[in-house]
């Protein structure tokens, strides 16, 4: 009869084990699916963007001007005008619609925007 027992609950635990590790495969693909479709609805970083190929002529905050680069910082120009001169370049700058989609294009420019320099204003 302890021999019985014993399998008994070996094999409970056994299955309960095999459950949890379930468990934990499903929670864990879960949240990598979660991560996934909430990078998908968020868009690009625009950030990470400008940082990889803009600073090199706008500095970090915009205002480096290298190579005849605006001023980021106290530009005025609309959202509109920003994703066309990043799309087809402007002077020396470099045109980015074949190295970045629309989604790219458009959150670099939005992120442009946040470089205005609000004590000027």
């Amino acid at each position: 009869m302890n021999k019985i027992n014993f399998s008994l609950i070996a094999l409970i635990l056994a299955l309960n084990a095999c459950h949890s590790a379930a468990d934990e495969i499903s929670a864990r693909t879960k949240a990598a699916q979660d991560k996934a479709n909430s990078a998908e609805k968020s868009g690009p970083d625009g950030g990470a963007i400008f940082r990889q190929n803009c600073v090199t002529c706008h500095g970090a905050d915009g205002k480096l001007g290298l190579s005849g680069a605006k001023d980021l910082s106290v530009s005025e120009l609309p959202l509109d005008s920003r994703i066309q001169i990043i799309t087809n370049g402007k002077n020396l700058m470099t045109p980015f619609k074949a190295l970045l989609n629309e989604a790219e294009i458009k959150a670099v420019a939005e992120y442009t925007l946040t470089l205005r320099d609000q004590t000027a204003k």
